[in-house]
């Protein structure tokens, strides 16, 4: 059998490992507190251990062993840092979104309003349970710091790797902010939805990561300019492969319910190409169902088949491909280690070719 590219190293159980660790500590922090916040500590701790790839450490990890550098667990803990800053990132989109779900769980923000109802407290349950989830998502945002920094690497190693670090977590806040202004001024030119999500999803999944492996390492300024052409365009494949499950996935798969960006409104690369090849009441039938959290699984259905119909899936598929075929080309002229050059390459396959 065939070792997965995310457990090279034995990479995926150290990182959990180091993970459960770490929140354990951060636990018994939050209890000296305060014995309420033991439901923080459980809701984090199963957010972070309870599912996830582990892709952004992989590609954090490999980028620094193709830059030269030495396997260590310090470097497992810095790089387990993302997944903090992954964590952040989906419980704010969640609550931005309105998702019920996450991984076929309740989401954070339902999690903490169900506690609400189910405890009789005062004031509004959904409230209570958006407020909790903005300070969770926060939370989780001050510990990737918080990881990276006690992670046991010299300083002068997370010197180098504090500004990819910061830039990254910049990138990716303002892409949010970038997705939700596109649904509420319903931008549907292909050019905004991939400015999307290049800084939403694509910049802080590949490329950061590449690039604060390699600052971890040292490496130069070719290596640099090698991940960055290798990372940028395995990153929007990646994210249009998100776009893809969003509308066509299978629920059982993806834990979230069929046709879920449909119903958010998710204005991506996807359905910006499917406005592209209407004609205009198509346009306007689309429009109209686009973000309509009634839609039920027949409109789903009718939906998922305009988008097919019109050539718009073919289209993503097809930009998912190029996109790829650009990141392996750039991967194979990359001066780096041929291990590392061999996972990357893997790690670009399953994370293109994934089902959730």
């Amino acid at each position: 059998m065939t070792t997965s590219p995310l457990e090279r190293a034995g990479l995926r159980p150290r990182v959990d490992k180091v993970l459960a660790g770490f929140l354990a500590t951060q636990r018994a922090r939050l209890l000296e507190i305060d014995p309420a916040l033991d439901e923080v500590a459980d809701t984090v701790a199963a957010f972070v251990l309870g599912g996830g790839k582990r892709l952004r450490p992989a590609f954090a990890y490999w980028g620094f062993r193709g830059a030269g550098g030495v396997d260590s667990d310090e470097v497992v803990a810095a790089v387990s840092a993302l997944e903090f800053v992954q964590a952040s990132a989906l419980i704010h989109d969640d609550l931005m979104d309105r998702s019920d779900t996450r991984r076929g769980e309740p989401s954070v923000h339902r999690r903490f309003e169900a506690r609400h109802i189910g405890a009789g407290w005062r004031g509004d349950p959904a409230g209570f349970g958006d407020s909790s989830a903005v300070l969770l998502g926060d939370l989780a945002l001050v510990w990737s710091d918080e990881m990276l920094h006690g992670s046991g690497l010299p300083l002068a190693d997370l010197a180098r790797a504090r500004p990819v670090f910061d830039q990254m977590r910049t990138e990716v806040t303002v892409g949010q902010f970038l997705d939700v202004l596109t649904q509420a001024t319903a931008d549907t030119s292909v050019e905004r939805a991939g400015k999307v999500a290049r800084y939403k999803s694509a910049k802080y999944t590949v490329e950061r990561p590449l690039l604060l492996g390699a600052a971890l390492a040292g490496g130069g300024a070719d290596v640099f300019a090698a991940y960055a052409a290798f990372g940028l365009p395995l990153g929007e494949a990646f994210q249009l492969r998100d776009d893809v499950l969003g509308v066509f996935g299978d629920p059982a798969q993806t834990g979230k319910p069929a046709g879920d960006d449909l119903r958010e409104g998710k204005r991506t690369y996807l359905v910006a190409s499917a406005f592209s090849a209407l004609d205009e009441p198509a346009r306007a039938e689309l429009d109209a169902a686009l973000g309509d959290p009634e839609l039920d699984d027949s409109g789903v259905e009718h939906l998922r088949a305009v988008i097919r119909d019109c050539g718009a899936l073919a289209a993503t598929e097809e930009r998912i491909d190029v996109l790829s075929a650009e990141a392996l080309a750039a991967l194979r002229q990359a001066p780096i280690e041929d291990e590392a050059r061999g996972v990357l390459a893997a790690l670009a396959e399953a994370s293109t070719r994934r089902s959730v």
